[in-house]
Parts: C-alpha cells; structure tokens; sequence
C-alpha cells in the first residue's frame, strides 16, 4: 500500500532541544505524579525525550529494544508509554498487541517515521492511544502525553467518585466527640496520619471505623490521592481478589476485559479495608505479601506492577482469637498491628450522645430538607441512657428516622427498646431484643435488616446461629 502523501514536518530546531526553564503553566498535569517508558532504537531519540520529558518532572525511563522495555514494565509502574514502531528484533505493533494481552492498560503513543495507511489502522487496531510521526517538535508529544494523564486522573477521580456516591448516605463528615476516650484517638490519629505506617482500626459495628480511616487519610501527605474503601464481607469469596488485585482478559468465566483493581485506584493514596476478618485465608496470604513488597499480580497474569499504597484495615472481631482458632494469619495480623487505634462504643462514652445527635439533626435536616428536630433535656436524657447497640451508626440512623417522622419517638414502642420499661439485665440481651425486633420489622429478611442495623448480612447470620436461629 503507498504511503500517505503528506508534507515532511520541520525538522527538530534547536529550541526544540532546549528544556524549558519556566514552570508549566496553569493547568498542566502534576508531571511529577506520572511515569513514561520510552522505547526507542536510536540513542539520540531516547535521549531527547528523557530530556524534554524529565524536564517537566515526568519520571522517564528508557530503553532500546521491546525485551528491554518488557523488563522495566515488570520492574515498575509506567502511565504510558512512548513506542517506536520500527525496532531491531520484536516490531512496536507487535509488543503493543502483547502488552494488552498481558493486561497492560496504560497509554501507548506509538513513533515513527514510515507511515502508510495500512500501519495506521493496525495501530489503533492494537490500542495505540497517538500516532506521532517523526521528525517531530517537543510540543506535540508533550501534547499527547497530557491528553494521556488527564484520562488516567479522570479515570481514577470517576471511580473513587462513583464509590464514594454509591455509599453516601452512610458517610459522616468527621469524627465527632468530647469525651477522653474521642480526645486521645484524635491525638493518636494526628500523631500517625503524616507516617506511612500500615494502620489497624478495631471496634464494633458501627462506631465509626471508616471516618476515622478518612480522617487519617485527609491528615496525611495523600490527603490529594485518592481515599478507596472496599467492604471485604460485601464482596464474595470468588470475585474479591480480582476485586482488589483487577484481572485480564479471559482470567476467568466472564473476564471479557482487562480490568483494574482498587489497588490500582488507590496508587498513591490508601485503600480502606474495612470488615478484613472476613477475607479468606488465601487472599490474606496475597495480601501479606503485597503489605511486605508493594506490589499486585492481576488475576490471570504473569507480571506482577508495583504499587504506592497505604492501607489501612479494619474489624470488628477480635484478631487474636481468629489467629488462635485458625481464622487470620498471624503473620498478617503482626503486618497490619503497626499501629492500632481502637475506638470505643458509644455506650462507653455517654457524654458524646447529645454531640452527635446534634450535630447529625444538623447535618441530616440540611440534607433532607427538613426543619431540625427539637432535642429538650429529657430526649437528650433517654438517648444517654440508652446502650446503643449498633453504635453511632445507629444513633444516625435514629435521627434521621425521627427527622422524617417529624419528632424523636420515645414511647414505649419506639425505636429505642426499653424507653419504656425496665432495662433487660446485660448488654447481650439489649443486643439481642433490637436485632429481633428489627428482624421481625423485616419479616425476616436479613439483608434488609443489616442494612437498618448498619452491620453486614454477616453479621445478622451470624448473631442467629448464636442465638440457635437457622441461618435461612
């Protein structure tokens, strides 16, 4: 096929090669946050661009063959990648088609100097993102390369958004609490948050393990880096691992697509584990080992990519009793106890009562368009007293109910048990009175039930069969 007619582009100027002195300007990409593998036979092509790119900040790596550059992408993480079509040994086209098998999913702007139609098509055809053609100026590659990291930050900042919508109803915007035992976890956590230290949060359902996982990554250096929280009991044993470590094509009976995992979206800031008691033990083997060498092999992959994530991990059980009954490794749970905050239950600390649920008739009457409730001494009295088995969750979810009822139910069929009559004798028996009572609310349906109780399905199964109830 003849080549396409076109005018040959100006030759390199000399300006061209002179890396720029002044900052970017107002809109370009944080360069310093990207990574660009140039792959080129001719050593002053290579240099050029390692020049020209590193100048903007860029990390640039490069290399002169495709099994060169195949051996800096098992190496490390790469953004994109800058590939020139005619190479000695394996062609650009050819790696490029082997690249997206393997699963990699970052731009490729492919380079060269001989173009025809026909080459044209199998690029785009082999998921080329640009097509440059030599000689070229240093604007127009530095053009295609922001175009790249704006698709990968768009990318990321779309999927942490869409997560973060998915949940928004259970979210609070901070931790809440005058109490000795709030006023030391928040010292804790300022002391922790600027460390890089792998964090284990311990508490009951409900207390507020997922704000305090935010607030320490809003304190911390990744507080602009995105904040992922994955729910480890929501997702099944089959699909979490690729949930957590993504996949590729053909992995499995439906992996139609590579796909990243919620490490991948969680580079360079920290993925939130929350309910961790509950990943079996064979994804706690895969997670110790990406803990000790940061590093994720995608589900059906040979490579392994690095990654640049905090995580911080939480539950409701207590890890050395898994440990001692075979449940958790006890080299993972050794990795994670780094640092270990644990927050108290409400109950525990009766004097934050009234600021909570002031400050959630505050926040929820704006949100739901509603007037705030009037909280008089004796309401205020009655929520105190009250042992609050599903923890702040529920107190939240209390408020909000009575904004919608319009007043604060505290007779004796309330929402609070035992408003009305005599306590039960421990704090079991509370337990158990409101989950059955939220139960038969449900008319069993437990998955409705953990949703109005703020645990898992899990957990509502789990409290039955103790109680001697059928798990169905």
């Amino acid at each position: 096929m003849r080549p396409i007619p076109r005018q040959p582009p100006p030759a390199m100027s000399e300006s061209d090669r002179t890396l720029p002195s002044s900052p970017p300007p107002a809109g370009e990409p944080r360069w310093q946050d990207y990574a660009v593998l140039v792959v080129d036979d001719e050593a002053g092509m290579r240099s050029f661009l390692e020049r020209a790119l590193s100048a903007r900040g860029c990390t640039v790596a490069v290399a002169e063959s495709a099994e060169a550059g195949a051996a800096l992408l098992a190496q490390r993480h790469f953004d994109a990648v800058v590939l020139d079509i005619a190479l000695p040994g394996k062609p650009g086209i050819a790696w490029l088609h082997e690249l997206r098998d393997s699963g990699f999913s970052g731009d490729v702007v492919l380079i060269t100097a001989f173009a025809d139609m026909e080459t044209a098509i199998d690029a785009l055809r082999a998921g080329a993102s640009d097509f440059i053609l030599k000689p070229f100026r240093v604007d127009q590659i530095v053009n295609s390369l922001r175009r790249c990291f704006e698709r990968a930050r768009l990318a990321r900042e779309n999927f942490v958004l869409r997560r973060e919508l998915a949940d928004l109803s259970g979210k609070v915007d901070g931790l809440v609490g005058r109490s000795p035992a709030m006023q030391h976890l928040c010292a804790l956590l300022k002391r922790v948050a600027p460390t890089p230290a792998t964090v284990l949060i311990l508490g009951e359902s409900g207390v507020g393990k997922e704000v305090a996982a935010r607030a320490l990554h809003q304190m911390s250096p990744r507080a602009e880096r995105p904040f992922v929280p994955v729910n480890c009991a929501a997702i099944t044993p089959e699909l979490i691992e690729s949930e957590l470590f993504g996949h590729v094509k053909g992995a499995f009976t439906g992996a139609a697509d590579n796909r990243h995992g919620l490490f991948y979206y969680a580079n360079g800031g920290t993925l939130f584990l929350d309910e961790l008691g509950e990943l079996p033990l064979p994804l706690q083997t895969k997670l110790l080992r990406v803990l000790e060498e940061k590093r994720i092999r995608p589900v059906g992959s040979a490579k392994e990519v690095p990654v640049d994530v905090r995580v911080v991990a939480a539950t409701n059980r207590d890890l050395r009793t898994e440990v001692a009954a075979g449940r958790f490794r006890q080299d993972l749970y050794y990795r994670l106890e780094v640092m270990t905050l644990t927050i108290p239950p409400l109950r525990e600390r009766p004097e934050d009562v009234a600021l909570l649920a002031a400050h959630f008739n505050t926040q929820l009457a704006q949100r739901l368009g509603l007037p705030p409730l009037a909280l008089g001494d004796e309401a205020l009295r009655r929520l105190a007293a009250y042992a609050w088995p599903g923890n702040v969750r529920e107190l939240r979810n209390l408020i909000e109910r009575s904004l919608i009822l319009g007043h604060l139910p505290l007779d004796a069929d309330a929402a609070i048990p035992g408003a009305g009559e005599a306590l039960p004798v421990s704090l079991a028996e509370v337990e158990k009175r409101h989950i059955l009572s939220v139960l038969a609310a449900c008319r069993g349906n437990k998955s409705r039930a953990a949703d109005l109780l703020g645990v898992s399905r899990k957990t509502v199964e789990r409290k039955c069969v103790e109680w001697g109830m059928a798990a169905e």
